[in-house]
């Protein structure tokens, strides 16, 4: 299998939990993926534990809202940056990264004092994924009519990426 090549951050794609696109810093320092989550709430369905949460998907923009649910796949001590042991849900979801598509394992946590919505770690790029830390965005750019079309609000309200 010929490997992804991606720069120190890229456009992620979380079609099933309803994100179009959220910038993700590539670090392949952190061991899993964190995506930025709050009213984070676990609950039942059939049976089955599940967690809903809120996302702002857009950097320097606390207007957009989705509104996401996913079945629990598991609950994890992970050691934060700061070095915070925190207790968070895991989700396994397809994540899209260009054009290639595959499950991963995401933790949700609040990154609100962090610059990314969304980190991607070493176990998402594991096997698929090469890291070009010279370059951003290799795998190409979001325009702001694009994502402003994505989320259904004006170009006007999304800020500089």
């Amino acid at each position: 299998m010929e490997k992804i090549i991606v720069g120190s951050e890229e456009w992620c794609l979380l079609p099933d939990i309803g994100i179009p696109a959220v910038k993700a810093r590539v670090d392949s320092g952190a061991k899993t993926s964190a995506l930025h989550a709050f009213n984070i709430r676990a609950f039942s369905r059939e049976g089955v534990r599940w967690v809903s949460f809120d996302v702002h998907p857009l950097q320097k923009n606390r207007a957009v809202v989705r509104q996401c649910e996913a079945p629990i796949f598991d609950r994890r001590a992970v050691k934060s940056s700061t070095g915070t042991i925190e207790r968070r849900y895991v989700i396994k979801v397809p994540l899209t990264l260009g054009e290639h598509t595959w499950e991963t394992e995401i933790t949700l946590t609040n990154r609100d004092s962090m610059g990314y919505r969304m980190l991607l770690g070493r176990e998402a790029m594991a096997h698929r994924v090469l890291v070009d830390p010279a370059v951003k965005m290799n795998l190409g750019r979001l325009s702001k009519a694009r994502l402003a079309a994505l989320y259904g609000i004006g170009s006007a309200d999304v800020r500089p990426e």
